[in-house]
């Protein structure tokens, strides 16, 4: 049988544009310049109190890891799951501009424990409340990880990202990796593709082989669910544009700030624990010792949203 993709006008679309080497539409009439200074407010916050002083259509992408419902602790136990989640997610949608998207973590491994509050649930949700796109489901796939006996040991987390439209905005080269010189030989000498796109190298998939942080870990910073910089970055990378705003307001370890400031994003950050402000703190020390040769913006950061944010000038 023949691939039904060949049929379809969007892929036929989106291949020519890789032939021809055009940029899709979201990377269109997008100011991409670098800004000379990036503002970032790390607050201690209840999510739905934070995304309630946030404009209309004001942020680009929202970096969601929210608790799983797997009883670890106070902040992780809701009798009605979806029900809670169901208020932030409603203030998320609202918040992003119609080029934003929402990436929110979670694992479909976590049924039994979790009941109705696992990411197959937020999904679910989704589809039946909410008019936002599930752009894709990314498999982050790790090699270090708990042994079983009654099961397959689980080896991966997903994101479901969702877009507030389909005028979504993703940067493909931002993300892309580089092919080895055999490979880029070889591809080179096929005339279907584009000799641009093959030098820029190859889309990531929707499975990221990106592992997860040991116990010993230089990046660690003390949040027992830290996720990996790596992670965080590609999603900034691919899903916002220098000069846009970050929101991350269940931030844990404070690594999306951090990313922000490296990727030249603004952001809000916010969440309920008390040693959130350490966290930020320590992962901006981190920056000078892990990017000593890269150049990024001035940056400034205050404990709380203030009307002087660039989130409240700007759409």
């Amino acid at each position: 049988m023949a691939n039904r993709s060949h049929r379809n006008s969007g892929y036929k679309a989106m291949n020519a544009m890789n032939r021809d080497g055009a940029r899709h539409s979201s990377l269109r009439n997008l100011d991409l310049e670098v800004p000379n200074y990036t503002s970032h407010v790390v607050e201690t916050a209840d999510c739905c109190d934070l995304l309630s002083r946030l404009p209309d259509g004001s942020v680009q992408l929202i970096v969601c890891d929210p608790p799983y419902n797997i009883q670890l602790a106070d902040w992780d136990r809701h009798d009605d799951y979806i029900a809670w989640a169901s208020v932030w997610l409603k203030e998320a949608e609202r918040i992003l501009s119609p080029t934003g998207s929402i990436a929110i973590f979670g694992g479909l491994q976590y049924q039994s424990e979790a009941g109705s509050g696992d990411l197959l649930s937020i999904i679910q949700h989704m589809r039946d409340a909410s008019d936002m796109l599930l752009a894709n489901l990314i498999i982050w796939n790790y090699q270090n990880g708990m042994s079983a006996r009654r099961f397959f040991a689980n080896r991966h987390e997903e994101i479901a990202w969702f877009a507030k439209t389909r005028k979504y905005f993703f940067d493909l080269d931002a993300v892309r990796e580089p092919y080895d010189e055999e490979t880029k030989r070889q591809y080179m000498k096929d005339k279907r593709l584009n000799p641009e796109s093959v030098e820029k190298g190859r889309n990531p998939t929707n499975v990221w082989r990106m592992g997860r942080l040991n116990g010993n870990s230089a990046e660690r910073v003390g949040h027992p669910t830290q996720k990996p910089r790596q992670v965080i970055q590609q999603l900034i990378r691919s899903l916002s544009y220098p000069g846009s705003t970050v929101v991350d307001f269940f931030a844990g370890s404070g690594v999306t700030t951090r990313v922000a400031i490296e990727e030249s994003r603004h952001s809000i950050c916010g969440d309920l624990d008390d040693t959130f402000q350490s966290y930020v703190s320590k992962q901006i020390e981190m920056i000078d010792t892990c990017d000593l040769f890269k150049a990024f913006p001035k940056f400034g950061i205050s404990t709380k949203l203030g009307k002087d944010h660039p989130i409240f000038g700007k759409k």
